[in-house]
């Protein structure tokens, strides 16, 4: 079963982008391309999300 996690080996920041990426089965690169994309227009939205995401989804130490 596939699960959500903030990767703590593909790191930049918080590990979200990492994540997004393992789960989706995509480089996580292109999710963080793709994230600074999105800010220029929904800025606050996004940012938001980023911020939530750290405090909801596990971290991967935390799921194994």
């Amino acid at each position: 079963m596939k699960r959500l996690y903030r990767t703590s080996h593909d790191r930049k920041l918080a590990g979200i982008c990492g994540g997004l990426g393992h789960y989706f089965n995509i480089d996580p690169t292109i999710v963080r391309i793709v994230l600074l994309l999105l800010i220029i227009p929904f800025n606050v939205g996004i940012f938001l999300a980023y911020i939530i995401g750290i405090f909801v989804i596990p971290d991967e130490m935390d799921v194994s």
